[in-house]
């Protein structure tokens, strides 16, 4: 599994309506534009082109069902997104540690 960074991924899930529409989707398991939408405070068309946005990066399948699509959050994308969090996670967690180190070394000689 890669952990570097998928800038398209991110930016998908960097908004706020694609977020609650994964929670929703993890929540219920599957859904569809139209019950989608009903949780949301955006148009089934809005909600459309969102899940078009998470289809494209791989976070959603979508399946046909009749007239309607079916979408389901993809198990390995999304372990994928969290590897990748974790990684900045780890990343950042290492630069705020050096930070901290800094200043206390800054704050001891201040002191004497």
């Amino acid at each position: 599994m890669s952990t570097a960074i998928d800038d398209d991924l991110w930016s998908a899930i960097g908004d706020p309506t694609r977020r609650r529409m994964l929670d929703l989707l993890l929540a219920n398991g599957e859904g569809t534009a139209t019950s989608l939408s009903e949780h949301l405070p955006v148009t089934r068309q809005a909600v459309a082109k969102h899940l078009g946005v998470l289809d494209r990066v791989g976070l959603v399948h979508v399946t046909p069902a009749g007239r309607e699509m079916r979408y389901r959050v993809d198990d390995a994308q999304l372990a994928r997104a969290v590897a990748q969090l974790s990684t900045v996670g780890a990343a950042w967690d290492a630069r705020l540690r050096r930070i901290k180190r800094i200043a206390e070394a800054i704050q001891r000689s201040q002191e004497q």
